[in-house]
């Protein structure tokens, strides 16, 4: 039975794909986005939970989010979250809702994240090569065997670095898109 599976790599390169969409969907433009608040984990009940397993997030205005905690004892651990997350977020706590203004970006600011956006899309690009390597592997493992011969193994390495540089330039185009958006371009 070959080692090689073509499907297996491009399920694992659609993965990178989508893994760095994720990261960057995470990544603040200077407007609201509820999935700006995706990668933050709250601590409640002893656990470490995703923030949308506690609360109801929601975009009420452009420059505002809003987090409807649903029991009233998560609302400290939520705002804590919030704050310690990283996102340069300070909730203002109203009963059982927490408002989130969403400051306008400082040039700084706006640089920052352009790297932070770049540094992931390197790590998904990383990934995907990583996955390059495994088809590779799988395909002179197989020609050793005697499963595919040598042309065969040429042929199919073409084909992987071919899925591999198509994969990684949508990586590319994905990061520099986004670095477009958060410089304002």
């Amino acid at each position: 039975m070959p080692q090689y599976n073509k499907s297996d790599l491009e399920r694992r390169m659609a993965g990178a794909v989508e893994a760095l969409r994720g990261d960057l969907t995470g990544l603040r433009t200077g407007r609201a986005n509820v999935q700006l608040l995706d990668p933050v984990t709250v601590t409640v009940y002893g656990a470490s939970m995703p923030l949308n397993q506690v609360a109801t997030v929601s975009a009420p205005e452009p420059r505002m989010l809003s987090v409807q905690v649903w029991d009233k004892a998560n609302v400290g651990p939520v705002d804590k979250a919030i704050r310690s997350a990283g996102l340069g977020l300070n909730p203002i706590v109203d009963g059982q809702t927490l408002r989130l203004p969403i400051p306008d970006l400082t040039e700084e600011r706006r640089k920052e994240l352009a790297k932070l956006a770049s540094k992931y899309a390197e790590g998904a690009r990383v990934a995907v090569r990583n996955v390059r390597r495994d088809g590779m592997d799988s395909l002179k493992t197989d020609e050793k065997k005697g499963e595919i011969s040598e042309d065969e193994r040429k042929r199919l390495e073409t084909e992987v670095q071919k899925m591999t540089d198509s994969t990684i330039a949508d990586l590319d185009t994905l990061a520099t898109a986004k670095e477009k958006e958060i410089l304002g371009q």
